[in-house]
Parts: C-alpha cells; structure tokens; sequence
C-alpha cells in the first residue's frame, strides 16, 4: 500500500490541543455521518459524497463501486455523479470509515470478507484504490464480514458480523494499523458479565474516549444476512439466530466491563458529544425500541428502554441513526415503510417523535451535515434484504432542514446511471488543514494516554 506516514500520535496530540486552544472544544459536535472523535470532522459545507455501492448483476459492468458525487452548491456539477471507481465484483460491500488523518477511505464486503482501502485525499473528486486486503479472514483468526470500520490513533477497528466455522454470529472485534496489517483480534464475549450472558454477536462501535468507554451492538451472522428476507423471516429456527445484547467495554484495555439485553438486533450505536453528556444510544431492528445507556451517580453504566419506533408489530425495522450536534435529536430511518422519523432528545430518558417523513419505498442510510442543515438518505440494506419489482428503488437523496420540515434539494436515480445499489455514504472537502476532531478527546489528559494504548 503506497501512503504517507500514519498521523503520529504526537501529530495527533497537538491537533487535540489545538482544537481546545482555539475554542472548538467548546462547541457542540456533530455526527457527521458518525465519525470517530478521533477523525478530523467538516464543520462547514461538505464538498463530495463518497456512496459505498452494491452492484448487480446487469446494471453498468454489475461491480461494487465507490461513487463519488459534487454537492458543492457553487459547483457546475452540484447533485450530479462526477466519478465512479468499480472495484470489480459484488461483494456485498455495506459500510465503510476515515482514517484517523481523514486521507483513506476503509470500506468492507460482508459476503467476500475483502477490504478496500480507498486514496481519497491526493485527488478527493476521483479517489482512486490504494490497497485491497483479501486475507481478513486468514489473519483475524476466522473472523467474517467486516462491518464497521472505526479509527483510533493509527488504528482501525473493524466489527466482524460472523465467523468461518458456521458462518455464525460468534465473532470479534478486529484491529488493524493505518499501512494495513493486522494488530490483534478481541473476541466478543460469550461469557457472562454482570448477571447477564454474552451472544457473541458483533454489528456497530462507537467510543467515547473522555469516559475511557466502548460500546458495541449486536446483529447476525452470514448464514441470515445472506438469506432472502422473504425465506428468512418464514424461518423460525433462523429467526432465533439474532443478537440480543450490547456490550460496554473499557476502551483502553479493549475488555468488555458489563453486557445489557437489548433484545431485537441493536444496530448502529451514537455517543452524545454535547459537553456535560454521558450517553449513547442504539435501536434495535427486530422490536422498534430505542435504548440509551448512561452512567449512574455511582458512574456505573445502566441500559434503558426509552422509545418504541412506529408499530412493532408491523415491523417497520429501524436500522440507521444520526444524533445532532448538540445530542438534542436523532433521525431514525425505518426501512419497511420507506419513513425517517425525527425525536426529539432534549431528555434523552424521555425522547419524542415529533416528525415523520416517506424518503421512499424503502430507506436505510442517513448522514447529516455538521450543522444539521443536510440530510443525506440512501436505500440498499442488504442485496438480499431489499425490496423487489417497483419498490426496488436505489438513490441517494438530499434534503435541506430548517428543524420544521425537510425540503428536497436532489435526488440520483442509482438505477438510471447503471450504478446500483446505493448504501453507505461518508463526506470529504478539498481542503483539509482547517478540520478539527471532536472535543471529546481532549477533555481529560488522560484520554491521550487512552489513545496510546491502541498504539500496540
């Protein structure tokens, strides 16, 4: 892989410091698409959108592709594709995650296991293929379906879904360094912790450094996420085949300290930024329920149910999130019904749905700007997951929010430019220098020696 040196952890040290002497660390911080605090975040207007994309077979050349799309609104070529790089094959490519410098792109195939790392800052309009690992499985100890992708100083966590032994949701976390070689391999557990059992299943990550904390979800393992979702849901025995638990880990030591039942398939899980806060929060797919998970006046961390999303029974299964800036609201897509939901979160332990809106027939993915004024939304789920005939829609959408109402300002048909199908998306500017990484790191002096111990 040919590349700059890794953002040091020194380098990394002093951009902290110099976001906290600058003020920043005063501010509110976005999700921004759910980056790691540790990852340079675009406070302003976001130039390109990079759409991790699910080829098919008789569309285009029918290969994954990163696409990337101008949503400069001073461009010529504003809500328009302006690059596509075709990775060949499909892969089942789902998400993907910056590096801690924000110059690479890691994307994952949850059917192949192979990782794709993309160059998208020497020309961020046309990124081009800078590294593909095709022995995850052999060197992460049989771990399959790469998932998240999560930067620490120098390193990327990446959340397996499965394993190669019953292609199961028995996995791990999976650590990597910034030049691509496997650092180590930590087990989700399967143990009980705290009065509660372990499922072993592995989804989504998010860390809050300042609390030295690490929360991660729980999904399914190949044998289902490969399965038709018409056979899946008739099969009784694989619907029992589901992870039911999110676990909280100490960050430094990558060790889990306590194991909550979240029954239903938590999913994408979000840490508050806001400055005083101590939460984070996930939904879980299969039971419409919104969790958030706080510490106590003790310090212990304790689960709550909070929220139901639309009608259970008819399992409108929620699946992407993203909290504002300020942790005051979340956007929640259900994909059955095509919907986002916005809830307000001003009391996280009593959040209110206060907005719906039909993106589409289906919807999946959605990433807001910095100051929550763009709202991105994709549609693919799962190959094999999404919808069939008419209601197979493929598109990214773009939306103003004035925090009354959406206002559509473009949509791509991925269909019509024989791209796919559309999912993960993640942001990049031209220029660099000036972006700063979340306040959440500097808020303790400890939390950079945190950061060294993912220096191993």
């Amino acid at each position: 892989m040919i590349r700059t040196p890794p953002l040091s952890l020194k380098r990394a040290a002093i951009a902290v410091a110099a976001a906290a002497a600058l003020g920043t660390s005063a501010l509110p911080r976005a999700d921004e698409t759910s980056c790691s605090p540790f990852t340079p975040l675009i406070m302003g207007q976001e130039e390109f959108v990079y759409v991790w994309t699910l080829g098919v077979e008789g569309v285009g050349d029918g290969s994954d592709k990163l696409v990337t799309v101008d949503v400069n609104p001073k461009s010529k070529t504003y809500g328009k594709v302006i690059a596509s790089l075709s990775v060949g094959g499909r892969n089942e490519v789902h998400h993907l995650g910056l590096s801690d410098d924000r110059r690479y792109l890691w994307g994952g195939g949850l059917d192949s296991s192979k990782i794709f790392v993309f160059d998208i800052h020497s020309d961020p309009a046309k990124p081009r293929l800078a590294q593909a690992i095709d022995d995850f499985v052999e060197k992460s100890g049989g771990i399959v379906g790469p998932h998240t992708f999560y930067a620490t100083p120098g390193r990327m966590i990446i959340t397996g879904l499965s394993n190669n032994r019953d292609h199961g949701g028995t996995t791990a976390h999976v650590v990597y360094n910034n030049q691509g070689k496997h650092v180590q391999t930590v087990p989700i557990p399967t143990a009980e912790i705290g009065g509660v059992q372990g499922d072993g299943y592995n989804y989504d990550v998010a860390i809050n450094p300042a609390k030295n904390a690490m929360i991660s979800t729980s999904f399914t393992g190949w044998n289902n996420y490969m399965m038709d979702l018409g056979k899946l849901v008739k099969d009784g025995e694989a619907m029992k085949r589901f992870g039911n638990t999110t676990v909280m880990w100490d960050y430094k030591a990558m060790k889990p300290i306590k194991i909550f039942n979240t029954p239903g398939a938590p999913l994408e899980a979000r840490w508050s930024w806001q400055r005083g806060d101590n939460w984070a929060v996930t939904t879980a797919a299969l039971t419409s329920k919104i969790w958030v998970f706080r510490q106590d006046g003790k310090g212990e961390w304790q689960a709550h149910e909070v929220g139901t999303i639309g009608d259970p029974a008819q399992i409108p299964l929620p699946v992407d999130i993203s909290l504002t800036r300020d942790g005051k609201g979340l956007w929640i897509n259900t994909f059955m019904d095509g919907t986002t939901r916005y809830w307000d979160f001003s009391d996280p332990m009593k959040p209110q749905e206060v907005y719906t809106k039909k993106i589409g027939s289906q919807v999946n993915m959605v990433s807001q700007s910095y100051d929550g004024k763009r709202v991105y939304f994709t549609s693919s789920l799962l190959a094999n997951w999404d919808k069939k005939g008419a209601d197979d829609e493929q598109y990214l959408k773009m939306y103003h929010w004035d925090g009354k109402a959406l206002k559509e300002g473009f949509t791509i048909d991925f269909y019509k430019e024989k791209l796919g199908r559309a999912h993960h998306m993640k942001f990049q500017v031209r220029d660099m220098s000036k972006l700063k990484p979340l306040h959440a790191a500097s808020d303790n002096p400890e939390s950079l020696r945190m950061a060294a111990g993912t220096e191993r």
